[in-house]
């Protein structure tokens, strides 16, 4: 899988949010093309079933065309989705597990986070082993720091949109990131040099 596009997008996604207002379908085109792959890739991390993470986004999107004339085009449209895609997957867990423990579960595909470049062939073995260990550290922060992690290295949210869809302060996410990039910082440190070049990937 290949990193997202980190690029600033949101002036792309207040005039989708304006458009779908006057009933767009180009606009929800263009949001669906945009959203659908990093919504199921999201909600995937949450329930680890591709099936019900491609229909949670999909739902994601039925919302959105029905609530369309509810859109505040000054709030983040993507914030929306990605809140409702979590909502969509918390619920589904709601009879059968805890919330603490369904955000226990997320898991982050650590893969995209790191270039291709970095791997030589020769190494392909010892390669395999860091990202093991890298899946390893990201798997063992707590819930929250994982999930902001998820959000906003891998799926490009500012603070602001994962405070939206977390419910919580843009300034807590900040500290949750802070505190996952520290713990993978020193739970990396025994592999060696590589760990600055990861990290500068995350951070």
């Amino acid at each position: 899988m290949t990193a997202i596009d980190l690029s600033d997008d949101t002036a792309d996604w207040a005039d989708w949010a304006r458009r779908l207002r006057r009933d767009d379908h180009a606009a929800l085109r263009a949001a669906f093309d945009r959203a659908y792959a990093p919504l199921v890739r999201f909600a995937d991390s949450l329930v680890r079933d591709p099936g019900l993470a491609a229909d949670f986004a999909q739902e994601a999107f039925v919302r959105l065309w029905e609530h369309r004339a509810t859109i505040d085009p000054a709030q983040s449209l993507r914030a929306w989705l990605f809140r409702t895609v979590r909502n969509l997957a918390l619920n589904h867990h709601r009879d059968g597990r805890t919330r603490d423990r369904l955000l226990d579960d997320v898991t982050i595909d650590d893969s995209a986070a790191v270039p291709r470049a970095f791997v030589a062939p020769d190494a392909a073995v010892e390669a395999a082993e860091l990202l093991d260990r890298v899946h390893a550290g990201i798997a063992a922060l707590p819930p929250r720091q994982r999930e902001a992690l998820e959000l906003s290295r891998f799926q490009g949210l500012s603070h602001a949109e994962i405070a939206e869809v977390m419910a919580c302060a843009p300034r807590t996410v900040n500290n949750h990131l802070v505190r996952a990039l520290e713990s993978l910082r020193h739970y990396l440190a025994p592999v060696g040099s590589f760990v600055t070049t990861l990290l500068g990937v995350l951070s």
